[in-house]
């Protein structure tokens, strides 16, 4: 069983995104953990909530396989925390699956993850990732390696099946 990370904002993640994600993920068998700055309740820009099962400050970033952020409009409190670009950058340079959905692949775009790598993001980031060199591919969700992006919450299903077969099939690997 794989164990994930999901990071999502204090307030105005999307929902569907978090909810819908995690449930698939769950269902295929992996082991989802919801981090946020603080443990305090995190609500969704749809009305859903959730209590964050960690600190992001408490993380450590090795003992998971994979790193997925979630989008929704408080993702932009990570755009440009080099914390976050830190922890993502560990995860990517440790050959494990790093994800992002709706607007959050700005997240890695601004880190300098993205740069030569085919992406997809919320039709408004589109400018901010080419900026950065990404290649945005306009899908629904693009893998480039073990960098999964997803466009937003009608994504979701398909974003979380996309990373669980990635976890499968780097596990089947080791």
């Amino acid at each position: 069983m794989s164990k994930i990370l999901m990071v999502i904002a204090q307030s105005m993640f999307r929902d569907e995104e978090l909810f819908e994600t995690k449930a698939e993920l769950e269902r295929t068998g992996h082991d989802v953990i919801v981090a946020s700055r603080t443990l305090k309740v995190s609500r969704g820009n749809r009305g859903g909530s959730v209590k964050p099962d960690i600190e992001i400050a408490n993380v450590k970033i090795d003992d998971y396989d994979a790193l997925v952020f979630v989008g929704g409009g408080g993702a932009k409190e990570y755009f440009e925390d080099e914390k976050i670009w830190k922890m993502a950058w560990h995860v990517y340079d440790s050959g494990k699956v790093l994800g992002a959905i709706c607007i959050a692949p700005v997240i890695l775009a601004n880190a300098g993850i993205l740069k030569g790598k085919n992406s997809t993001v919320f039709p408004t980031g589109e400018q901010i990732l080419t900026q950065k060199g990404a290649f945005y591919t306009g899908e629904n969700v693009t893998q480039d390696g073990y960098i999964v992006t997803g466009d937003g919450p009608q994504s979701s299903v398909a974003f979380a099946k996309k990373i669980s077969q990635m976890l499968i099939s780097s596990s089947d690997q080791k």
